[in-house]
């Protein structure tokens, strides 16, 4: 705590003697007094760069709280912050255990609190991601802690993008337009098919098809690319997205393998099912069961259903050691109470690949896996779920795609018309 701060509470109570003497004010100007000066102290700090950015207001009833995440914060000291007790802390990381929502929050996430004025009880805590995606904590009637999910699919804009190789494709993606992430994304799409070291040359052309969200009219900062386009002298490679979630070429091969149904190289026991609405064995609490739990003994090699990227490698207080990986826009699996974790963030994820051994960390009645797949970011059961466990496309879907493909070809070769790109890119400019 600044010395500022140090100097204000001491005199705090004096502040308030001066104002109802000389004054004759109210109680209740009084309140409004110190809330004022809270908020021009609190903006004071956030301005010399002591804390991250706070934002007070008050009713009689509740003070409200909004906090913008920085670089380093912890929820522990935010909540110390508020004068918030670490026991309501606990209570949020308990329920937060489903979706592991709070584990790493990123720069500029916003944290809205409502707590009562008398005694912090907090009463509701928003995690703002974006505006598409909020996730809020509310204090249930029987005390506990349970949570709302909230997502808006607002609206899907299509962008288009073009460029030539210059140097690296990296590079060359950026300056056209693209993102860190997306070009990242379009060279995993293609990494069976170009050696971007070696098969890249200058003046190879790229298009890029991008959908980007919006929610009332701002975007989101969530993006989707659905199809791209290498073209060189005597090469042509292909990707589109198809509704299954992953990319095929122009023919309707696929540029990934299929799915596993089953994290596991043989069968287990299902201890615990899917369900939206199970009875939690340790709380007691009627609160979603995310995903299926495996009877597995501790040290069962587990391994990923797909390909991908390892995005989030943790130990939680409950959910324990445990394991996320990307495996497109679409597909997300999460592994749980791992034993021991044998991948890292950011490393690529063969299909069938060991990526830990099963355990009982965190909070857990007995050795098991929880497997969990999230499809369009929200949880669905693994075990029925429509996922694509061959490598082909039916007759069915291929002529749908087929249809699809057409469609966004003629899309890809209006940026190699001139005037038509040239019209794209000053709108996106505007």
């Amino acid at each position: 705590m600044s010395t500022l701060m140090l100097a204000w509470l001491i005199n705090l109570e004096s502040m308030k003697d001066h104002l109802v003497a000389d004054k004759q004010t109210d109680i209740d100007e009084v309140i409004t007094a110190k809330t004022n000066l809270i908020s021009d102290l609190v903006t004071d700090l956030a301005e010399q760069g002591e804390t991250a950015s706070f934002k007070v207001s008050s009713e009689p009833e509740y003070q409200h709280a909004e906090v913008v995440i920085s670089v380093g914060d912890t929820l522990s000291a935010i909540f110390e912050r508020l004068s918030i007790s670490q026991h309501t802390l606990y209570e949020i990381l308990s329920a937060d255990e489903s979706i592991l929502a709070l584990e790493t929050l990123k720069p500029n996430n916003v944290l809205i609190f409502k707590y009562l004025t008398k005694n912090h009880e907090l009463q509701e805590l928003e995690l703002f991601v974006h505006a598409g995606h909020r996730i809020i904590y509310r204090r249930a009637e029987d005390g506990g802690i349970e949570y709302e999910t909230l997502i808006q699919d607002g609206e899907w804009r299509t962008r288009l993008v073009s460029g030539e190789v210059n140097g690296s494709f990296y590079l060359s993606a950026q300056k056209a337009g693209l993102t860190e992430a997306d070009a990242a994304l379009v060279t995993n799409i293609f990494k069976e098919q170009i050696n971007f070291t070696r098969a890249l040359r200058k003046g190879d052309k790229f298009q890029i098809i991008k959908n980007e969200q919006f929610v009332d009219g701002n975007p989101t900062g969530q993006a989707h690319i659905v199809s791209a386009r290498f073209q060189q002298k005597t090469n042509e490679y292909t990707a589109f997205l198809f509704d299954d979630g992953r990319f095929y070429d122009k023919q309707g091969h696929s540029l990934t393998r299929a799915f596993r149904r089953l994290p596991l190289q043989k069968s287990y026991r299902i201890s615990s099912h899917f369900n939206p609405r199970r009875k939690h064995p340790v709380t007691g609490r009627i609160r979603p069961h995310n995903g299926v739990d495996f009877a597995t003994p501790t040290g069962t090699k587990i391994i990923s259903t797909g390909d991908g990227v390892v995005t989030r490698v943790g130990n939680h207080k409950f959910a324990g050691k445990y394991i996320d990986i990307k495996h497109s826009s679409r597909y997300k699996t999460r592994y749980l109470h791992l034993h021991k974790v044998n991948v890292h963030k950011g490393q690529s994820i063969k299909r069938g690949q060991i990526i830990a051994l099963s355990g009982n960390t965190g909070r857990s009645t007995g050795p098991h896996l929880h497997f969990e797949l999230h499809m369009n970011g929200r949880p669905v059961d693994p075990l029925k779920a429509k996922i694509p466990l061959t490598r082909s496309l039916t007759k069915s879907d291929k002529t749908a795609f087929l249809k699809l493909v057409s469609m966004r070809t003629n899309m890809l070769d209006s940026l190699l018309d001139p005037e038509i790109n040239k019209a794209h890119e000053t709108i996106l400019a505007d």
